[in-house]
């Protein structure tokens, strides 16, 4: 059950005939009252003999006890109160409880007292009411309206307990701001499948990712073809910015711009320059030498795993503040590894960073610049440019994507212990999609080293199963049993080649991060080790005759995959 309140009005007429009359597409059906103030307001929508003006006269008569001063500019209150495509239609007289429930929540009518404001509730679909109301009390005094918009919410989520309606999550007031109706009807209209505010959110929340100062943040976002306005001081100084799609015109022809803080809290431009202070140099740090690193998209995949796996336990451990910094900049990383997301898994990462968004604010104020090398990370990516599906950019990106996933469920856990609702379900969402983007960039990857793993020699084969029940025996049998045994057994296999120790590379990776939510450990395990042992992470490249014992094989992926049924 979603209320919503609107923007107040000033003619409670005007307001009437909306509510009563079909609607620019037809969608209002059946108008008629459910509840009023007095349980016998006139109903022009199921009486022949009333009338709009009747029932504006008598909603209004209480605005002529309140002088000039005492009167509100704007005495039109309106609320909508929505049910979910899956919930049961309620009836007339669930929703006349329900209008009764709103009106007392808010502060409009008291019905113990009996002196509050005069109100009608209009039914004209079967998942919705409207409630109007003037704000004039029959004893003289405007209503107490502090907060109707939390009370109301709080109320919704009683009634839906009550009523066996789907169960929302309690908001904090930190999330973006909902496209209104009229957006919506304009975009339908359009055959956009977004709104223009949504498809602008998106937009700037990924020009922002890993972008270090205004000039890179304001390139970016004229590349992605937006109109931009920047507001400036008299003395020069930048005060803020807004956007528009080119093609998002108002009636009189004109671009309609949007500001970054109402697209999303955290796209306000002082917010932003939050992010870019995080990343200077703090007082009194001692300045490293600038180090050349690469700029291939593999490498700027191997090094966001890196600095995600070491985010993880800054999530799982560390103080409110820098948790949240790195949850906020975890939704950087996905921004940017979705826009340089080949097509096979563009889509789930996608949904990833879009259900992130929810997740990335609290109330925990972040403190900007222990996230530093998540943001870096996503710099990295976006200037690392596209990835290829196959080869050492899709195995890397399955490395990734494996990263992430379990810094999602990390912060998805990090909110869940502070009640934070909203934003713990989004970050599962989130996970659920990068579940189905980690199986489309792992499968061709790991084929390759299931197939490696089938081909080594008995002799190493059971000296890489001795290695897991030494290593991790609580383990062993499932690793052991699983299909995707023979992938790690070849990695195992590699790190040994490459002068390793596998058993303790293998002991620290199970024991540094939890391993409950993974679906296959083997998977979860073959990616910590290739990064921990920097091998590469396509497993064509590696060369399996580095040690005695092992078989070469130069098996590639040819139309042959792991069993479908293997699942992360």
């Amino acid at each position: 059950m979603v209320p919503k309140i609107h923007k107040r009005g000033k003619r409670t007429i005007g307001l009437l005939y909306y509510l009563y009359g079909p609607d620019k597409a037809e969608e209002h059906i059946d108008p008629h009252l459910v509840a009023s103030w007095d349980h016998a307001a006139p109903d022009p929508g199921r009486d022949p003999e009333a009338t709009y003006k009747q029932l504006q006269q008598l909603l209004d008569q209480p605005l002529a006890l309140l002088d000039e001063k005492q009167r509100a500019k704007k005495h039109v209150w309106h609320l909508s109160v929505r049910n979910g495509p899956t919930d049961r239609i309620l009836s007339d007289a669930e929703w006349g409880d329900v209008a009764r429930r709103m009106v007392a929540a808010a502060g409009i009518d008291d019905p113990d007292q009996g002196t509050g404001c005069r109100w009608v509730a209009v039914r004209h679909a079967d998942d919705h009411i409207h409630i109007l109301a003037t704000l004039a009390r029959e004893d003289g005094y405007r209503p107490d309206l502090d907060h109707d918009a939390t009370r109301v919410q709080a109320e919704a989520r009683l009634l839906e307990q009550e009523l066996g309606l789907r169960r929302l999550k309690p908001g904090d007031g930190t999330a973006a701001q909902r496209p209104t109706t009229a957006e919506r009807h304009k975009a339908a209209r359009q055959g956009r499948e977004r709104t223009a505010r949504e498809e602008l959110r998106e937009t700037v929340r990924r020009a922002v990712a890993g972008a270090q100062g205004e000039e890179e943040f304001f390139g970016r976002l004229a590349a992605a073809g937006l109109l931009v306005q920047k507001r400036v001081a008299p003395s020069g100084d930048l005060l803020g910015y807004k956007v528009a799609l080119p093609d998002d015109r108002n009636k009189d022809g004109q671009p309609v711009y949007y500001p970054g803080a109402r697209l999303a809290p955290d796209l306000s431009l002082p917010r932003i320059r939050e992010r870019w202070a995080g990343d200077g140099i703090q007082e009194g740090a001692i300045l490293e030498s600038p180090k050349v690193v690469s700029t291939a998209p593999s490498a700027a995949r191997r090094r966001t795993a890196a600095a995600t796996w070491e985010a993880i336990l800054v999530i799982e451990h560390g103080e409110d503040a820098v948790a949240a910094a790195h949850i906020a900049a975890a939704g950087e990383v996905l921004d940017a590894l979705a826009k340089t997301s080949a097509a096979h898994t563009r889509y789930e990462l996608r949904e990833a960073a879009s259900a992130f968004e929810r997740a990335s604010r609290s109330h925990v104020r972040a403190v900007r610049g222990h996230d530093r090398a998540l943001r870096r990370a996503a710099r990295d990516l976006v200037h690392g440019g596209p990835a290829l599906g196959r080869g050492e950019d899709g195995a890397t990106t399955a490395m990734a994507i494996d990263m992430l996933f379990f810094l999602i469920v990390a912060a998805a856990h990090w909110h869940a212990k502070k009640d934070h609702a909203q934003q713990a379900e989004a970050a599962r969402r989130a996970a659920e999609h990068l579940r189905l983007a980690y199986r489309a960039a792992a499968e061709q990857p790991l084929a390759v080293l299931h197939q490696r793993g089938l081909h080594l020699a008995r002799p190493l084969l059971q000296r890489q199963a001795d290695t897991v029940r030494a290593a991790i025996p609580k383990l062993a049998a499932q690793v052991l049993a699983e299909p995707g045994w023979p992938a790690l057994a070849a990695t195992l296999a590699d790190a040994e080649a490459a002068g390793h120790d596998p058993a303790a590379l293998l002991a620290d990776a199970a024991e540094r991060r939890e391993l409950g939510t993974a679906e296959s450990i083997s998977d979860v395990l073959v990616w910590r080790l290739r990064r921990a042992a920097d091998l590469p992470a396509d497993a064509t490249s590696t060369p399996s005759a580095a040690r005695p014992g092992t078989t070469p094989s130069t098996t590639r992926a040819s139309g042959r995959s792991r069993p479908r049924h293997r699942r992360r």
